[in-house]
C-alpha cells in the first residue's frame, strides 16, 4: 500500500512540474545596431564635375544649375543643384549613373 501511494505521490508531483513548465513563456530581446559611415565629401568647383555627369544632370533636369559640387575619395559627386525653384542634393558617380542615398 505504501508503494502504490509513494507512486501516486510521484506522478502527482511530476504532473505538476510538467503543467509549469508549460506555462513559463520564454521573451527574448534583440537589439538592433545602426552603423552610420560618414563619408567625407571635398568642395570642388562646378566646372570640375565630370562631362558625363553633366550631361546626365541636363538629361534629367534641363533648366538644373550646379550650385555646390563635392567629391569624395570613391569618386562619387554629391552635387546641390536649383531646378527652377527647388533645391536639391543628387548623388551621381563620374559616369552619370544615380546613386541612391
Amino acid at each position: 500500500m505504501k508503494k502504490l501511494i509513494l507512486s501516486a505521490a510521484i506522478v502527482l508531483g511530476n504532473l505538476s512540474t510538467f503543467a509549469q513548465s508549460s506555462t513559463v513563456k520564454k521573451i527574448e530581446k534583440t537589439e538592433t545596431t545602426t552603423k552610420v559611415v560618414e563619408e567625407k565629401y571635398t568642395e570642388i568647383k562646378a566646372e570640375e564635375v565630370p562631362e558625363a555627369l553633366q550631361i546626365a544632370l541636363k538629361t534629367v533636369y534641363p533648366e538644373a544649375v550646379i550650385e555646390k559640387a563635392f567629391v569624395n575619395g570613391k569618386k562619387e559627386f554629391k552635387l546641390e543643384i536649383k531646378n527652377g525653384d527647388h533645391k536639391t542634393t543628387v548623388y551621381a558617380d563620374a559616369n552619370g549613373n544615380w546613386i541612391k542615398k
